[in-house]
């Protein structure tokens, strides 16, 4: 079935920013496969208090970005993680494929077996993604199998834990282009490919909610083109780290960039605005870390709440109530 780009547009600070909206019709899940409306016709209710939360996947976790998150909900959160170079769903399910750079990735007090952990059952949440490039993980990886292998493994094992798909990012020197690759590969291939034939699998249907990064991303540097820069940010090579020769590492956010990947993580896993959240952070091993400006966190805190809480795959809006 051909896919077929909807977009929705609605105003943000006197801006219009495109936002990608799929509907199982456009997508590799037959509509009589996925009831989304069964799914996500409820907003799911905040948590009473902070989370225990595993983190899976690889660098474009990190350590820094759960510590970072840490920080902003403050209290009894905590977390674990498991990461990789460039880690698959599948090299982590899989105990006969090697997940590249497993030895040095987790030498930290934070690492545990993700399989230990869901099967402790004191995980509140369960954060996951997949390597990048995603349409090469669909198609050699079957990134929608193991989405639907995890998710029913929590489901047996730990019932309470909620599932999530964090949705990341392509090179920003992409040369299809950055901001056509967050706008078409969310709807196509993160919902279409990855999450719908996830959902379609389970014998009983289980939500697993999106945070949905790459949306923020876009939303945010459309506003920060539309102002001619915010103070320390111009452009998203902005929140990309810099080699020590100077040239550009086009996958891996710095300080910056992980700030606001935390901050959505805290917007949909809290279901809560982070507007007037801290922006001046450490870094997991203690150092300080880089802070966005206090104007252009302000404006990724707005930015990370009118996104999350207009897509109804994060649970903090009801399907068919805006969408």
């Amino acid at each position: 079935m051909k896919f077929t780009t909807l977009v929705r547009v609605f105003a943000f600070g006197g801006v219009l920013l495109p936002v990608s909206v799929a509907s199982p019709e456009r997508n590799g899940a037959q509509p009589n496969q996925v009831d989304l409306k069964a799914i996500y016709g409820k907003r799911v209710p905040a948590p009473a208090g902070e989370l225990q939360v595993f983190h899976l996947g690889h660098s474009l976790v990190g350590r820094n970005m759960p510590a970072f998150l840490q920080q902003l909900a403050g209290g009894d959160h905590d977390y674990r993680s498991q990461l990789g170079w460039g880690a698959t769903l599948k090299s982590h399910w899989d105990p006969d494929v090697e997940i590249n750079g497993f030895e040095f990735e987790n030498q930290h007090n934070k690492y545990q077996d993700v399989h230990e952990a869901i099967v402790s059952g004191e995980l509140d949440a369960f954060v996951m993604t997949e390597m990048v490039e995603i349409k090469d993980a669909i198609r050699y990886f079957d990134s929608a199998n193991y989405l639907h292998e995890f998710a029913a493994y929590i489901s047996r094992h730990s019932p309470q834990t909620r599932v999530f798909l964090y949705e990341s990012w392509h090179h920003v020197d992409d040369e299809r282009g950055w901001f056509t690759r967050l706008d078409e590969d969310y709807p196509e291939h993160w919902l279409g490919q990855i999450l719908y034939p996830a959902l379609a699998r389970s014998e009983q249907t289980a939500r697993i909610h999106v945070i949905p990064v790459g949306q923020v991303l876009a939303a945010f540097f459309r506003v920060v083109e539309e102002r001619d820069g915010v103070p320390g940010i111009t452009q998203p090579e902005d929140i990309f780290i810099r080699n020590d020769d100077g040239t550009l590492d086009a996958i891996h956010v710095n300080d910056i960039g992980m700030y606001l990947v935390a901050l959505v993580h805290y917007a949909v896993l809290y279901q809560r605005s982070p507007e007037g959240l801290q922006h001046q952070l450490a870094r997991a091993d203690g150092t300080p870390a880089t802070a966005p400006s206090a104007e252009a966190a302000a404006l990724m805190q707005q930015i990370t709440w009118d996104v999350v809480s207009r897509d109804f795959h994060t649970g903090l809006i009801a399907h068919g109530s805006g969408d």
